[in-house]
């Protein structure tokens, strides 16, 4: 009885699966549209538009430096490397943005806290607790702050 009802259900499983697949082709015949007919209209002429050629800019590191310039430079600068939020990796010139968990942490990073003397050494995963994630997060502050880890 099992074996008449399993054969039973086999059937009707591939019938729905078939029933599904043939339903999603797309129709070959489908009915054609009449086309529009275009009539033609008089177009009135455009009026004369005046077109404003602007030379591109060159690179501000091609121009004389002067010290009008430079603060203009250094201005403009700023605020680009303000927007940038990581920790760059002197020897190898990595950026990393995510170092929010000392669990995920890259490696060089928890190397680099333990060289500057920010923390005492690289915590394993089972040595954190609320007062070391503490000490993790104000040193990788003073990380953050020290110029040749700045991304």
């Amino acid at each position: 009885m099992t074996e008449v009802l399993f054969i039973l259900t086999t059937v009707f499983v591939a019938y729905v699966v078939y029933v599904i697949v043939n339903e999603s082709k797309p129709n070959a015949k489908k009915p054609t549209q009449a086309e529009p007919q275009v009539t033609e209209q008089p177009v009135a002429k455009p009026e004369a538009v005046a077109i404003e050629v602007v030379p591109e800019k060159k690179p501000a590191a091609s121009k004389k430096t002067t010290p009008a310039n430079t603060a203009k430079v250094t201005k403009a600068a700023a605020p680009a490397a303000a927007s940038k939020k990581g920790l760059k990796d002197p020897s190898t010139g990595e950026v990393a943005t995510t170092y929010s968990n000392y669990r995920f942490t890259k490696r060089w990073i928890k190397d680099a806290l333990v060289a500057e003397g920010l923390l005492d050494k690289v915590y394993k995963n089972n040595e954190l607790d609320a007062e070391v994630e503490g000490k993790i997060k104000q040193a990788i502050a003073k990380l953050e702050e020290i110029e040749k880890y700045r991304a």
